[in-house]
């Protein structure tokens, strides 16, 4: 490539930290409205009644098609293949040699031969190189989001509606009742007098459809659901709200990807534009940066994991396996402590990091110390607001000797020294108590996310 790869950009930054905590690469942008009511209101709704999210705009869609397409989306995945057919989908994740994440998507398989691959770029990065350096009889066709496409609208439109009166809703709408789809397997729909596919899928842990289909039917398709949904009280849901959605499921949006050392993963630094790097937020001061990385098991993925084909990181991760060393968790901020941190703005002195709610996220890859008895225990890596619990949150991975729920310990917000990344003003830390509770921390979600 031509611009500035990840390689040289650690060579000359003098390391990848400094690269990452200084970069002004921009955290991730939600480019749809922000707000059609407010976002508390629109954060209810996916618990009282329904919410429609628009995802058309800020995920990259990696189109992969090829007699070997599916065999190099196996051998980089920790997932089975094994009953993958067409009409499904999958949560696909990707480790590195040494079995350390390198992200997370969603696999749609749309036809025989004919994937799309969802998600942040970091895993498509990675599938789109190993095909390029790899004998695999496939080619890709990339959309990336609307922030970064370069000219024209969306290949798909992608709607979720989400909540209890969800399914009531998508009856009313297609004029039949719902097809029994399991969760993560698609269905066919007919709304607005056009053909829509439908994911059995609910952000923030609620029941509903992700519904998608070629842009330009997109607007009449949201025009037939609007027409039906006041008597089931949808409202539409904007960016700050959709912000939030991922910390009531429990998923982590971007934890750091595991690819800026290491000798096998130079000729791929190499390949990567620097503009793919992201940024690296946080308490954490560690210098080195493996310090920062996570397995499938310390981000709840261990039950995605299958040996039953081979795929790069396999060995490493099976040794992961039979020693896991932390566990995914929430961690309730002390509302006492956050109301002191945001009190700082208005008092003399230098201040308490901004808390921006309903999300509060500085840099792409957003890693807080956790401490016990000034110990490092884990790491906190995404933070908001849950406007339906009234609490401040985070999900964090943590050592499994204190993980258990109810056990206190300290998240270290903010930096020092203050990094150069411009969504970052001169503060000071500021300790912040901690409780650890299960994850997701809503029980609806916990114990029927999955089931229903």
């Amino acid at each position: 490539m031509s611009e500035t790869s990840v390689e040289q950009g650690i060579q000359q930054a003098g390391g990848a930290v400094p690269l990452l905590r200084n970069s002004t690469i921009r955290p991730h942008t939600f480019p749809v409205t922000a707000e059609f009511t407010n976002w508390r209101t629109e954060q209810r709704a996916w618990r009282d009644a329904c919410a429609l999210l628009d995802q058309s705009h800020h995920m990259t869609d990696l189109y992969i098609t090829g007699p070997d397409a599916h065999r190099l989306l196996s051998d980089l995945a920790i997932n089975s293949f094994a009953n993958f057919g067409p009409g499904k989908a999958k949560q696909y994740v990707a480790v590195n040699h040494e079995g350390y994440l390198i992200g997370d998507a969603v696999l749609f398989h749309l036809e025989e031969q004919h994937f799309d691959l969802v998600g942040h770029p970091m895993v498509l990065d990675w599938v789109q190189y190993n095909l390029e350096i790899g004998d695999y009889n496939a080619t890709t066709e990339r959309d990336d989001n609307s922030f970064d496409r370069v000219s024209g609208p969306p290949r798909v439109y992608r709607y979720e509606l989400q909540g209890p009166t969800a399914a009531a809703l998508m009856e009313k709408l297609t004029g039949a009742p719902l097809p029994d789809v399991k969760f993560f397997n698609m269905a066919t729909f007919t709304i607005g007098g056009h053909t829509v596919r439908g994911l059995r899928h609910g952000m923030a842990g609620q029941p509903g459809f992700e519904l998608f289909g070629p842009w330009d039917e997109g607007e009449k398709v949201r025009e037939a659901i609007l027409a039906v949904g006041d008597e089931f009280g949808l409202v539409r849901v904007g960016a700050k709200a959709y912000s939030a959605a991922n910390l009531e499921s429990a998923w982590i949006p971007a934890p750091l990807p595991a690819i800026f050392s290491g000798e096998k993963l130079r000729e791929y630094r190499e390949w990567l534009p620097l503009s793919a790097a992201g940024s690296l937020g946080g308490s954490m001061d560690s210098a080195n940066i493996e310090d920062y990385y996570v397995t499938p098991y310390d981000v709840g993925y261990g039950r995605l994991a299958s040996f039953d084909h081979d795929f790069v990181g396999r060995e490493a991760l099976q040794g992961f396996s039979e020693n896991p060393r932390r566990e995914k968790v929430t961690l309730v901020w002390n509302s006492d402590d956050v109301t002191e941190a945001i009190g700082s703005l208005y008092r003399p002195g230098v201040p308490a990091k901004y808390i921006e709610i309903p999300k509060a996220r500085y840099a792409l890859h957003q890693s807080d110390q956790v401490l016990h008895n000034g110990e490092l225990v884990g790491i906190s890596m995404d933070a908001g607001y849950l406007a339906n619990e009234h609490l401040m949150v985070s999900l964090a991975t943590i050592d499994l000797e204190h993980s258990r729920p109810g056990t206190e310990l300290t998240l270290l917000w903010g930096e020092s020294p203050n990094s150069t990344k411009p969504l970052v003003e001169p503060h000071a830390q500021r300790e912040i108590r901690v409780t650890v509770q299960p994850a997701p921390y809503v029980r609806y979600a916990r114990e029927n996310y999955r089931t229903r």
